[in-house]
């Protein structure tokens, strides 16, 4: 479905609504473009709203690229503790020294570019172009999808939705378009119970005007114990070695949680494989502390 509501009429509209309803978040404090791509990396698989304290912890060991680059694996885990998704950490160090080596030592602007650094896929290079150097395009992830897809009445997974949000962008400020449409997404344009009566595109949203009603999010499905699961299982082995006297080499214990050897061995082989762990005779230390 092509654009048909103004690009102004929906941006006047979300800056109207976004001046009384933005929400104070310390990662929009800054506008270097490495504290903001620190800040994307972060927040990829955790509520951006929860990284605030650790992102600006780690702004202050790591400053930019070049520091990051050498930084030890040791204390680059420590500083990601809480996090989650710990390869994440690997990759921007990864992005870091393509930083140093490709660009300078400076984030590149272009999404282009943006999308070539390792472990940056388009929704973070769209973002980090949006919010640090003004590039007039939208990152779409699963919350842009639902307010611009009800907007437009259109499926939120359809390709063509990346062509018709860009063309909604505000071409003054992309970074607070994105700021906006994040904020509405959290606290009005929500999954499964929308405050329609409340959005400042109710008289514009065709999902609205055409009496539909919102899809509501499906109920996820019952899920393992946590501690059963195999995530939970490289957490524990790798915050183990992670905290471990450097140098030092752990046995392999028989049974961790609800986890056999055979499970602690395969999932110690699969922290050898993504970078994280050395192994040997059913032994593992922290790579890189030998």
């Amino acid at each position: 479905m092509a654009v048909s509501p103004t690009r102004r009429a929906f941006n006047d509209a979300l800056t109207r609504w976004h001046s009384t309803h933005r929400r104070d978040l310390a990662v929009r404090r800054t506008v270097d473009p490495w504290a903001i791509l620190v800040a994307e990396v972060m927040s990829q698989q955790t509520q951006i709203v929860r990284i605030g304290p650790a992102w600006e912890r780690f702004i202050e060991r790591w400053p930019d690229a070049n520091a990051l680059a050498t930084a030890g694996t040791r204390e680059l885990l420590q500083a990601w503790a809480g996090l989650g998704y710990n390869r994440r950490a690997l990759a921007l160090r990864e992005a870091a020294r393509a930083i140093v080596n490709d660009h300078f030592g400076r984030v590149p602007a272009s999404v282009e570019a943006l999308e070539r650094l390792p472990g940056i896929g388009p929704y973070t290079a769209r973002a980090v172009g949006a919010a640090a150097f003004g590039a007039p395009v939208a990152p779409l992830d699963v919350n842009v999808r639902r307010v611009i897809g009800r907007f437009l009445r259109d499926d939120p997974s359809a390709k063509r939705l990346q062509a018709d949000a860009d063309a909604l962008v505000s071409r003054r400020d992309p970074r607070a378009w994105l700021d906006g449409v994040m904020d509405l997404a959290a606290t009005v344009c929500t999954p499964r119970a929308p405050r329609c009566t409340e959005c400042p595109l109710r008289t514009m949203c065709s999902t609205r005007i055409a009496g539909e009603a919102m899809p509501a999010k499906a109920p996820p499905p019952p899920t393992s114990r946590f501690a059963s699961t195999n995530r939970w299982l490289r957490g524990r082995l790798l915050a183990t070695v992670r905290d471990a006297p450097p140098g030092a080499w752990i046995d392999a214990p028989d049974v961790l949680g609800e986890h056999d050897r055979a499970a602690v061995l395969a999932a110690l082989g699969g922290l050898e494989r993504d970078g994280f762990v050395e192994l040997r005779d059913g032994r593992a230390r922290l790579s890189g502390d030998g």
